[in-house]
């Protein structure tokens, strides 16, 4: 079985520190993760200031927040804290239109990284809903030709789903994403934006989404996979304990 990565949101410097001191609870998680949050002040990268001692810490950096034509903005804090992972996504765009953006993919980046932080592990987001299998396998083959060495998938519902991913993406190390849905508007949030996929049994409840967290341990403890846990609006102190029993 491969690692444990949870991610927390960088909200503020105290909510860091809260989030950390819970995890620290649990010996089954191995690393955090830290999303890059447009109305958020703290940048995941500065946030690793807070966590990098305590857990190894996976900052996302944003493709269309990065200019080609300039170094990398973030390479120094990473020399500095000591970051040695990072995750590179696509990201959205953002609501606010005087936030600069380019059009930079994916790939671009990763190639960015290994260029001037070498040493630094690069994984690349996996979105499973946007487009056909083929269409997403291809994108995952071009971002590891272009240096990125694992993925993080966006969060599954669907056992049947996983397994089958799963299997086209045997050769890959694969972090499976898992995020509680817990409300009939959050499900429809996540069917309308992302297009996501959920079985007829499935129930907006706790005990649900615990049960499956569990069924996808279970899955990827027979594997070389590992899991991505994102509680985004749900409190870990709530919710992990539940899960690592």
């Amino acid at each position: 079985m491969g690692r444990i990565a949870v991610e927390i949101v960088p909200r503020d410097d105290e909510g860091l520190k809260r989030d950390v001191e819970v995890l620290k609870k649990f010996s089954q998680v191995d690393c955090i993760n830290i999303p890059d949050i447009l109305r958020y002040e703290v940048k995941p990268w500065d946030a690793a200031k807070i966590t990098q001692p305590s857990f190894p810490t996976i900052p996302h950096v944003r493709a269309m927040d990065i200019d080609l034509s300039k170094p990398l903005p973030m390479r120094e804090t990473f020399i500095e804290y000591g970051i040695k992972e990072v995750l590179i996504i696509a990201g959205d765009p953002p609501q606010n239109m005087s936030h600069e953006v380019f059009p930079t993919e994916s790939v671009d980046v990763i190639r960015k990284f290994r260029e001037e932080l070498p040493k630094v592990k690069i994984y690349a987001g996996i979105d499973q809903y946007r487009s056909g299998i083929r269409e997403e396998l291809y994108k995952v083959e071009r971002k590891a030709q272009a240096g990125a060495s694992g993925f993080f998938t966006q969060p599954f519902f669907d056992m049947r789903f996983l397994e089958m991913y799963a299997d086209f993406l045997s050769d890959f190390e694969v972090y499976w994403g898992v995020s509680p849905v817990l409300s009939a508007r959050s499900k429809s949030y996540w069917e309308r934006k992302d297009k996501a996929v959920f079985p007829k049994n499935f129930e907006p409840t706790m005990k649900w989404n615990v049960d499956f967290s569990l069924k996808v341990i279970d899955y990827i403890s027979k594997t070389d996979g590992g899991l991505y846990f994102m509680p985004i609006t749900i409190d870990i102190s709530e919710f992990l304990p539940q899960v690592f029993k």
